[in-house]
């Protein structure tokens, strides 16, 4: 006690970089930042991330780093951006386009790290409350800008109701995972009959379903919110239960329906915007999925075996667009807005494999109990469906959310692995 009275705050400081344990406690730092930043902003994600990458290289077990990287749910990742990276020899796009599009693979690369990070780290569940709060934060502010526009940071947009930062369809998604995440914990606390925890996280879960339902929510989140909590009766609840948990939500979907014109209005889209584009040729956001989808097709069976290359997509579009057969209005993207097509587009059946590689590996490691398996495997489905819709794995936003959740969430799953593990071995 008394050697450690007069040390110096400069001795202390060098002894704490000298500290593996300390570095470790500042990764997890930045890690918890990274992701309670996510929902506000993209600059402090990439700056938050670049450092917990930096922090993670003193006391690098290198070896054991490596040997990590071999496992299918870290090595499908890295394949993915290995492929945009050779992709890129047999595209015809400028180079700047090439490289630009590798960009969105890169993260990819952070998933591996992430993995082997949190195997050994115990504040796996740090991150997960870290952005449950962030989310919560971010949903009262979202209740502030519906009230009051002036508050946002963005520019008056009437389709974008309630937002501060970011867009309606990130925010969607932060809200939806969050919402069904919490079913989970909710069913343990009320097993264990702690009412008063549990009805505290009903009240917050609810909270990110009245927000969409009231103030702004994306049509991606309409269909794969059914999809989560369908996911999650058929693994966790009897059929009872399933059953009154069906006519409640039947129920309270019904009177969300009848009380909130902005719910309705978003669903009416959908049928509204599939005729206009079917019998008028009207450019409607949907109508602009259809054509994409359309002409990806047919570019994939163009180049079927490894596609066109890395940053093809803008080319081919732009050239489609040309022809008689492309509807007048129809914006030029190089994204089709559905990851299958967008890897087969570029990677032809080569980038698919390796693609659905990454989502099952995944899903496989989440397979089993436990609140960590859950959120992993929430996370797989709901990039799954809502690629159907978007490229949601190369998006920022998205593509960020599923990389840190699988990353936090598998290590956490490969750690308790590896305690039972132990446990076994030494009880045998």
């Amino acid at each position: 006690m008394t050697t450690l009275a007069r040390e110096t705050t400069g001795q202390m400081l060098w002894r704490r970089v000298r500290s593996p344990a300390a570095w470790g406690e500042t990764v997890d730092l930045f890690a918890i930042l990274t992701v309670a930043s996510l929902p506000w902003s993209t600059s402090l994600v990439a700056i938050f991330n670049a450092v917990f990458l930096v922090c993670m290289v003193p006391f690098l077990d290198v070896r054991a780093f490596l040997q990590s990287l071999k496992r299918p749910i870290s090595a499908a990742p890295i394949a993915l951006f290995l492929l945009a990276l050779v992709g890129t020899l047999w595209s015809d796009a400028a180079w700047g386009a090439r490289l630009y599009a590798v960009g969105p693979t890169v993260k990819l690369l952070v998933l591996p790290v992430l993995l082997y990070h949190f195997e050994r780290s115990p504040r796996g569940n740090w991150m997960l409350i870290a952005f449950l709060v962030s989310c919560a934060l971010l949903s009262v502010m979202s209740w502030l800008v519906a009230f009051y526009p002036g508050l946002s940071l963005k520019p008056y947009d009437p389709l974008e109701r309630g937002i501060f930062v970011k867009n309606y369809i990130d925010q969607s998604q932060e809200f939806t995972l969050c919402a069904v995440a919490l079913a989970y914990p909710v069913m343990m606390l009320l097993r264990e009959k702690r009412y008063g925890l549990a009805g505290l996280l009903i009240a917050l879960a609810l909270s990110f379903l009245v927000n969409m339902a009231f103030v702004v929510v994306s049509r991606t989140a309409l269909v794969t919110v059914p999809i989560m909590l369908a996911v999650f009766a058929l693994l966790h609840l009897r059929w009872r239960s399933i059953a009154i948990i069906c006519v409640t939500l039947i129920a309270g979907a019904a009177v969300a329906w009848q009380a909130s014109p902005q719910l309705r209005k978003t669903a009416d889209t959908f049928s509204r915007d599939y005729r206009l584009y079917m019998e008028e040729n009207v450019p409607t956001s949907m109508g602009e999925r259809l054509e994409y989808w359309r002409h990806s097709a047919q570019f994939f069976v163009q180049a079927p075996l490894a596609g066109h290359g890395t940053g093809s997509s803008q080319g081919l579009f732009e050239r489609a667009s040309r022809e008689p057969s492309w509807v007048p209005g129809v914006r030029v993207f190089p994204n089709p807005h559905n990851q299958t097509l967008h890897v087969a587009v570029q990677w032809g059946l080569i980038g698919i494999v390796v693609l659905y590689a990454i989502w099952i590996s995944h899903f496989l490691l989440f397979r089993g109990d436990g609140f960590a398996r859950w959120i992993g495997l929430l996370v797989v489905v709901q990039n799954v469906f809502t690629s159907l819709f978007n490229s949601h794995l190369f998006d920022f936003h998205e593509g960020w959310m599923y990389v840190i959740g699988v990353g936090v969430a598998g290590g956490m799953v490969i750690r308790a692995q590896r305690v039972e593990a132990k446990l076994g071995e030494a009880g045998s």
